[in-house]
């Protein structure tokens, strides 16, 4: 909700009192809370909104579009998106009901990015908050940092208002018991293979949007990799990796395996590829031959190939879209004035 000029001062207040220097936004005289434009495309741009999604924004497009068609802020309007997701608890990838550490642990992470203003936030390692993404951008809006990360994190959070909760859902702490259960012999859990199907998930959310003006926001949340060593971070939370934006070209973001995505800087490198004149599909595909090329001999099959997944989905400033994945099959959210649909998405390898 919009904050107030009251509202911000005892917010501040109370992330002094818990130890963070928080920042005035760039224009204290505005209502705060929504972002502010202050770096506005040139004059008499003409573009079309649009929002790009992984396929489990299917809902969160049409919630993003919607709101960018009544003024709202492009970052603001994909962040509502997102949190559609980040507060479903059978969504086992985002926030309520994301599939633990191996400890048993929901830890999340979340970044954003604000094109007009070129700010970001991110937080990463989080505990008993479900929008991180919120968080990420309280990050950007209220603090001089752009990354907080766990017991940190959480305590900025709650400095902000943010509510703890038990992110663990009973569906995903029986998964992760079954998981327990195939660990080892030694560790006096009995093998029943034939009755017990694991779970694995390195699922996210990934999702940019553009208005008619031109203004661009993207923001990428998740639980991580199920059952990841605590404290594991993926590309998620990384600006540059698990999401980018630049106004002046589009943005882009992932979903899949953020080891292979971190080392290629591969959201930052499709804007940069899309800046020198690729489509945003010719982009995705072109970052994806450089993922390949930088994978380690232990990660690839014996045919060369990757043994992961990785996709990625971009827009331009002037409402183009794209996305393609290391393996045939995907597909990603769109939500244009066609309305909201998946599409396929183009591919390096057949399966």
């Amino acid at each position: 909700m919009p904050l107030s000029r009251r509202d911000f001062l005892e917010r501040s207040a109370a992330l002094a009192a818990a130890g963070f220097v928080p920042r005035l936004p760039d224009d204290f005289g505005q209502e705060l809370g929504q972002t502010v434009a202050s770096a506005a495309p040139s004059a008499g741009f003409r573009g079309r909104p649009l929002v790009v999604s992984s396929s489990n924004g299917i809902k969160g497009v049409k919630v993003a579009y919607d709101k960018m068609l009544t003024g709202e802020d492009p970052l603001d309007a994909a962040i509502a998106g997102v949190n559609l997701v980040e507060l479903d608890p059978t969504d086992q990838s985002v926030g309520l009901g994301g599939l633990p550490n191996e400890e048993g642990v929901v830890q999340l992470d979340a970044s954003c990015m604000h094109g007009p203003t070129r700010r970001a936030g991110s937080v990463a390692a989080i505990e008993g908050i479900a929008t991180p993404s919120l968080v990420a951008k309280a990050v950007m809006d209220y603090t001089d940092h752009i990354m907080l990360v766990g017991a940190g994190a959480t305590k900025f959070a709650k400095a902000m208002g943010f509510k703890e909760q038990n992110l663990l859902t009973e569906q995903s702490r029986q998964d992760w018991m079954r998981w327990k259960s195939r660990l080892n012999a030694n560790d006096a859990w009995l093998n029943h293979d034939e009755d017990i199907k694991i779970k694995f998930t390195t699922g996210t959310i990934n999702m940019n949007a553009v208005n008619g003006a031109g203004n661009i926001g993207s923001v990428t949340t998740t639980s991580g990799m199920a059952w990841k060593v605590p404290g594991r971070i993926g590309d998620s939370p990384v600006i540059g990796a698990g999401q980018y934006c630049d106004n002046l070209v589009g943005a882009a973001g992932s979903t899949g395996r953020g080891e292979a995505n971190i080392k290629t800087c591969a959201s930052f490198l499709i804007v940069e590829f899309m800046r020198q004149g690729l489509g945003p599909q010719e982009a995705c595909l072109k970052t994806l031959e450089r993922v390949v090329a930088m994978t380690e001999a232990r990660l690839m099959g014996p045919n060369g190939r990757p043994k992961f997944d990785l996709e990625f989905y971009a827009l331009t400033k002037d409402g183009r879209f794209g996305g393609a994945t290391l393996y045939s099959g995907g597909k990603f959210a769109v939500c244009d004035e066609k309305g909201a649909r998946l599409e396929q998405a183009a591919y390096l390898f057949a399966r």
